[in-house]
Formats: structure tokens, C-alpha cells, sequence
């Protein structure tokens, strides 16, 4: 397992409570399936690899993530 250290932060998703929000990291040494770190304020880790993280963010975009959500609510 890397070091927090090795991870590049890119974004925090809220970051305006002191809960352990969400974070976005890059890893550069992880493999290329394993390079994109998302982390939650329960400490998981999720890793993928920048064609999945593309693909989320291309579904969100167009709209398609918030529809196929909030159908399930």
C-alpha cells in the first residue's frame, strides 16, 4: 500500500465541515488499472484507472448519473 504521501491531491468534494469529506487523488507510481484515488470520510479507498475515472465523469456530464440515481430515490 503507497504512502499518503505519494498521492497528488486534486480535488476535495465539499471541504467546508471539518468530516473527512471525499477527496480526489492521483497516484503517478500506482499501475495504470489503479492510478486515479478516491477516498471517503470512512477512510476507504476506491483506485481506478484514468478510462474508468473518464467514464464517470463522461456519464455525469451528460447527465446520465443524476438521472440514473435519482430514479432510485
Amino acid at each position: 500500500m503507497p504512502h499518503e504521501t505519494d498521492l497528488i491531491h486534486v480535488m476535495t468534494f465539499c471541504g467546508e465541515c471539518s468530516c473527512g469529506c471525499p477527496e480526489l487523488f492521483l497516484e503517478p507510481a500506482a499501475p495504470d488499472e489503479r492510478r486515479v484515488v478516491l477516498t471517503d470520510d470512512f477512510g476507504q479507498r476506491i483506485q481506478m484507472s484514468l478510462d474508468q475515472w473518464r467514464t464517470i465523469v463522461d456519464t455525469a456530464k451528460s447527465g446520465a448519473l443524476d438521472e440514473a440515481v435519482l430514479t432510485r430515490i
